[in-house]
């Protein structure tokens, strides 16, 4: 199943755990904490992969994975679509291992294979335990090299994959943010869908899918990453192995070309999109200005403003969040079942804004005025105890993040495929703790304050404002 937005990533850190000195029955003292070195450390072949590991020695399973810089984004119009087919059909046979074959296999050893798409990124990982690290490496490298995409099994995940869009399309708030990328990133990579349209899914052939393989799943662009109790030097050992042979560069000048247009900074485009539909008992509206990047100095900034903001849910009962001016604001007056705010960020741009839904079809125009107001306070008046509370609930999010093995293989695999190298705990500690509340408005200051903004809409959105008095409340005191 795709992963069909990146709405909020906050995996940015790792875990520390601490251990007890002993105690003597003698002479009795304060527990001591130990370091255990818990440290990701990197290597790259010759080839240009990657290795990045997470040792956990305590840790009986681990997750190892491949992550590719290539998605959704690396496609054309007429291939969109084509990453996500791929991954459909990445576990239905290679030349060494028939469907059959590679699932008992992965059954027999108790593991877990999945696979999934993003806009910028395609993965495939699995879960095992210590001792089958190096079948799953096998397994993993036979997928990505070898497999077979015969005719009748696209045909058969042609008709899967129609389904899924069909179920998506009931998802009103995924239908939302992919009409809101569609919007702001107007006529680019980054504002296609990740399924593609449906005559795409209907006509994409082999060609296409071993076309898009032979561009983009170079060993340049992956990352083998393993977290748990793979050790670092095992796992380098089995990529020289299984990985090698994975050529560096695509094999023609015109992927060369089309991975260079793949990352040209998109523009972001002030604009709106409605889709007016009152069989919908909602309006179910997003608002975004553009944001940051996962590399971009304010990345963090960015999250602690967005932060406090906040999220809210009337299901939450009679008491609003009263952490966030907004959700207050809002539950006093009845204007919304509920909104979330968000920063979803790219590898050289993001989306930064807010998801709203309210079956109080009436007051709309109160719900957009309002909210924009609370993102124009942001400018000039934001104080020490919000941000700080921000930050603790920040500091929380991420670290609660990163639950297992396989949340921390994706933390280390976005990380180092985007950026080229992991943020340790020290710095993501020393980073959102030097945020003040002077930087919160410097950020809303640059990026808020009389800004474009691009706008999605769907349901019962009669009463949504025009997109120019929505635009004219980016830069309001009062």
């Amino acid at each position: 199943m795709a992963s069909r937005r990146l709405a909020l990533n906050l995996n940015q850190a790792l875990r520390s755990r601490a251990a007890l000195k002993s105690i003597s029955p003698i002479t009795r003292g304060f527990a001591t904490p130990i370091h255990q070195g818990i440290n990701t450390e990197s290597t790259t072949l010759s080839n240009g992969l990657t290795i990045a590991t997470e040792h956990s020695p305590w840790a009986q399973t681990s997750t190892v994975g491949v992550w590719i810089d290539a998605g959704s984004r690396a496609e054309t119009d007429k291939t969109n679509g084509t990453a996500h087919f791929l991954e459909h059909l990445a576990f239905k046979g290679t030349s060494n291992r028939t469907q059959q074959q590679l699932e008992l296999e992965i059954e027999n050893m108790g593991g877990h294979l999945n696979a999934y798409t993003s806009r910028e990124n395609t993965v495939y990982y699995a879960k095992s335990f210590n001792s089958d690290v190096p079948a799953t490496v096998n397994i993993l490298s036979d997928i990505l090299q070898n497999s077979k995409l015969e005719p009748h099994a696209i045909e058969r995940e042609r008709d899967v994959i129609l389904r899924e869009q069909e179920e998506v399309d009931k998802q009103l708030e995924e239908v939302v943010f992919d009409h809101l990328h569609a919007t702001a990133f107007q006529g680019q990579p980054l504002g296609r869908t990740i399924l593609g349209p449906k005559e795409n899914i209907a006509s994409i052939q082999r060609d296409d899918l071993v076309g898009y393989i032979k561009k983009n799943y170079t060993a340049d662009r992956m990352v083998l990453v393993g977290a748990g109790g793979v050790p670092h030097k095992q796992l380098v050992e089995l990529a020289e192995k299984h990985f090698s042979n994975i050529p560096t560069e695509p094999s023609t000048s015109a992927a060369a070309h089309s991975a260079a247009a793949q990352k040209q900074t998109p523009d972001f485009i002030g604009s709106e999109v409605r889709i007016r539909d009152d069989t919908i008992p909602t309006a179910n509206i997003a608002i975004a200005v553009e944001g940051v990047s996962w590399k971009d100095d304010d990345y963090f900034t960015a999250l602690v403003t967005q932060a406090i903001v906040g999220n809210w849910d009337r299901a939450m009962g009679n008491s609003p969040y009263l952490g966030s001016k907004l959700s207050t604001f809002i539950h006093e007056n009845k204007l919304a079942n509920s909104f979330m705010s968000f920063s979803t960020s790219y590898s050289d741009t993001g989306l930064w804004g807010i998801y709203l839904v309210t079956e109080n079809k009436t007051q709309i125009d109160d719900l957009v005025h309002f909210t924009l107001r609370e993102w124009s306070r942001l400018s000039y008046n934001v104080t020490e105890a919000e941000t700080e509370r921000a930050k603790a609930q920040l500091k929380a999010s991420i670290l609660l993040s990163l639950d297992g093995t396989t949340a921390v293989a994706e933390d280390i695999g976005r990380q180092i495929v985007t950026t080229g190298r992991r943020m340790n705990p020290e710095e993501v500690e020393r980073v959102v703790g030097s945020i003040s509340e002077k930087d919160v408005m410097a950020f809303a200051r640059r990026k808020l304050w009389d800004q474009d903004v691009a706008v999605s809409a769907v349901g019962s959105i009669e009463g949504l404002l025009d997109y120019n008095r929505i635009r004219n409340d980016m830069s309001r005191n009062a």
